[in-house]
């Protein structure tokens, strides 16, 4: 099976380069000063478990997407339609995309642009670039899919790599779940600049993580969604699993980078709208990290 990465930022680096360490194709397609770092030395993973450098392929073409079976489509969520556009005259039509983004509307966004079967999935992973060419691993590291005709061979391709991936029926559940839980974490994250561990010691913060939830939640009713679980639980837990991880818009804000909080507290006070729904707690945390970025 033949992988393509687009968009090889840390997520896209650390389930392409497991996936490469285990014998499988990958070609990594992102930008310069990384590509040209994988070109020259292999790609450093540096996980929880193990230090190693993996070769593989790498490119900033978008052409590099051809003869993939599948598309890893790991782009900021503000990114996916032009990113889709740019490799919809490269892609095989029988490669499947598989989307590796932070929100729900990504999938639909992307099944707009290309005919291509697209597979929505939820991210549990901390990672980051900790420079050119070297992904480090903080936690984690599992998938959950869309159940299709594909997804059996792909989890099984992930599982032989060391990547747990469970498929589900109804993905959309577990996507909002991931959404409550970036909406309590990543715009706090962002504003403090602290990892989700030393957030949670402040006073009043786990409270104010609570009625995000409950707010999320409302929401998330209103639109016809199951969220499974104990999702008040799971938002605790995720200070002391993924404890040392700033989130993905704080490391966006503070190296200058467009972020996704629109497709994140954006979206929830978004279909809250749609809804008749009041949302002023995400809709205070979205204000605050555009002040933040501004700044």
């Amino acid at each position: 099976m033949r992988f393509a990465v687009v968009g090889a930022g840390a997520v896209g680096c650390y389930f392409g380069g497991m996936l490469a360490r285990a014998g499988q194709s990958v070609t990594l397609i992102g930008r310069p000063l990384h590509v040209d770092a994988v070109r020259s030395n292999g790609l450093r993973l540096e996980t929880q478990s193990f230090d190693e450098v993996v070769a593989l392929e790498a490119s900033t073409e978008p052409g590099a997407v051809s003869g993939a079976d599948v598309v890893l489509f790991s782009v900021k969520s503000t990114d996916s339609r032009h990113s889709a556009q740019q490799i919809a005259p490269f892609l095989s039509p029988q490669a499947v995309v598989l989307s590796l983004q932070n929100g729900v509307e990504n999938a639909d966004i992307i099944r707009s642009v290309l005919p291509q079967q697209v597979i929505p999935s939820v991210v549990y992973v901390a990672t980051e670039m900790a420079g050119a060419g070297h992904l480090k691993h903080f936690g984690r590291g599992e998938l959950v899919i869309a159940n299709t005709a594909h997804s059996t061979e792909i989890a099984a391709t992930f599982g032989r790599a060391g990547v747990p991936v469970e498929c589900v029926p109804d993905v959309r559940g577990a996507q909002w779940a991931k959404l409550i839980i970036n909406c309590a974490y990543n715009a706090l994250s962002a504003i403090a600049q602290k990892p989700y561990a030393a957030l949670v010691e402040v006073e009043g913060v786990t409270d104010l993580m609570a009625a995000v939830v409950d707010e999320c939640l409302h929401v998330a009713t209103a639109d016809g969604v199951t969220v499974p679980g104990d999702i008040h639980a799971a938002t605790r837990r995720i200070a002391h699993t993924m404890a040392g991880q700033y989130s993905s818009t704080a490391q966006d804000v503070a190296r200058g980078k467009p972020n996704e909080i629109d497709y994140l507290n954006g979206y929830v006070v978004r279909r809250g709208r749609a809804h008749g729904i009041a949302t002023p707690i995400n809709q205070t945390l979205l204000a605050l990290v555009k002040l933040v970025e501004k700044h």
